[in-house]
């Protein structure tokens, strides 16, 4: 059937050099190493934690966070093969096409909107609490209506920070890549002194007395616990969506996206032991609980700091998170699975400004007006189903292409791979049932659209009529 018809990886290529839709190339490894720790390090590290301990994992946080990290580290070497071998925009989107045909990329891309939208929302609403926190702190306070999503109950109608925060990065994208760049690696540098700062200051209060008991939910707390916090983990996929715009992708992209994830876990282990060692895990179901460890042990001047660099990694996270929608609109416009406005590049920033508001407006949307826990939970089983997608895809291309120029290969195919789908799968599992329902809902309204304007309006199913026609 036509919509099982594949793109072929040199097509790709050619079409990621053509003048009028391809993106500057200005990105090296440290680059996108540093976009990685700017999209993992932010929501999951200062906000989810504590959540995750007080409801799930109890002080056994720590564990959660290894199994996620596990089934990351799996995930990642297959990105990191895809991205060394197609070096395009679009990330898993671009690399189903390629391995697995038209329908499923779209599927594929369809969830990644999903992933990288509500992803964006959530850490836009994190950015929220901790702003508002701050300003709490010098005695300004909010009028209750703006300071959340709605909720009747609360008071609350909107959270206008949140989506103020989202058009000032908005804006910051259309400047163009460059720009974009040395804002997140600035902020990066913040939020890691920050994360340094909490455990220099925060280990010292350490009493191994809250870690007793250490796993008060069981093993299947543990795991819905990693669940929960594998979307501090996500953002090292979107490193792939900026293949396109780096100077030596088939090097630096598996550089960038394994280094940043290897940081990354080892701070995220660090944090989530002092965390629960400092406060007892009960009192850790907060918006803000590396700040409010910090008050808890009475070092408030801490605490502020925290907050201050807490905000500045949150912003980045949004940024890229941001970034990587933006990409992803333009890679599936490109192909003329969605309309073709959204593949233009202004000529002077050489970035896709139709794609980037557009994702700027729905993104203010969802944040300002849908709960941040509903939020999180529907980006991490679309990023599950994408890392799956992707481990599988490994094994695919490399049956149905072996030949292909491999810069770097994952180590014991098919066993990574395999494990990758198993420790995904078994996460996605784990999940709650509203969730699930969520996420079916919108796969069928992909599909839905797919048939109603992709499937007629896809570039290759016209190419490939034109060549029968002939």
């Amino acid at each position: 059937m036509s919509f099982f018809r594949k793109k072929s990886i040199e097509s790709m290529l050619a079409q990621a050099t053509n003048h009028d839709t391809s993106l500057r190339k200005s990105m090296g490894a440290f680059d996108l190493t540093m976009l990685g720790i700017g999209a993992i390090v932010g929501t999951g590290i200062f906000v989810l934690t504590g959540v995750a301990a007080a409801e799930h994992a109890g002080p056994a946080l720590v564990i959660s966070f290894v199994l996620a990290a596990l089934a990351c580290v799996f995930a990642a070497l297959c990105y990191a093969e895809f991205a060394s071998t197609v070096p395009v925009s679009g990330s898993a989107y671009t690399y189903s096409y390629a391995a697995f045909g038209e329908i499923f990329a779209w599927i594929l891309g369809w969830d990644l909107i999903l992933e990288y939208g509500l992803a964006s929302a959530a850490v836009a609403s994190g950015w929220s609490g901790y702003a508002q926190g701050l300003l709490a702190g010098f005695g300004i306070h909010l009028p209750v209506a703006i300071t959340g999503a709605y909720d009747a109950a609360k008071g609350t109608f909107v959270d206008l920070p949140a989506v103020l925060i989202v058009f000032v990065m908005t804006v910051l994208l259309s400047k163009g890549i460059r720009e974009s760049t040395r804002f997140n690696n600035i902020m990066v540098i913040i939020k890691i002194v920050v994360v340094l700062l909490f455990l220099a200051v925060g280990v010292w209060y350490v009493k191994p007395s809250n870690w007793t008991p250490f796993m008060p939910f069981g093993f299947s707390g543990v795991v819905t616990g990693a669940a929960t916090v594998f979307f501090a983990f996500i953002g090292f996929d979107a490193v792939s969506t900026a293949a396109e715009e780096v100077k030596n992708p088939q090097r630096d992209m598996p550089i960038g996206i394994i280094s940043s994830l290897a940081i990354c876990t080892i701070l995220y282990i660090a944090v989530s032991l002092v965390l629960t060692g400092i406060v007892p895990y009960t009192q850790l179901g907060v918006s803000n609980p590396v700040a409010f460890a910090l008050s808890f042990v009475q070092q408030d001047w801490a605490a502020g700091l925290i907050s201050l660099g807490a905000i500045c990694g949150i912003t980045t996270v949004l940024l890229v998170m941001m970034f990587g929608q933006t990409r992803l609109f333009f890679a599936i416009s490109r192909d003329g699975l969605l309309p073709r406005r959204f593949a233009r590049v202004n000529s002077k920033t050489k970035t896709p400004m139709h794609s980037t508001v557009t994702v700027g407006v729905f993104v203010a949307l969802f944040s300002g007006f849908v709960p941040l826990d509903k939020l999180a939970n529907l980006t991490n089983i679309g990023t599950l189903f994408a890392f799956i997608v992707v481990s599988i895809g490994v094994m695919v291309l490399r049956k149905t292409n072996p030949d292909l120029p491999r810069t770097f290969r994952v180590p014991l195919v098919p066993l990574l791979p395999i494990l990758s789908v198993l420790f995904c799968g078994y996460l996605i599992l784990n999940l709650p049932a509203f969730t699930w329902v969520g996420f079916l809902v919108w796969l069928v309204i992909g599909i839905v659209i797919y048939f109603a304007y992709s499937y007629r309006h896809s570039h290759l199913r016209a190419n490939q009529n034109v060549k029968l026609d002939r």
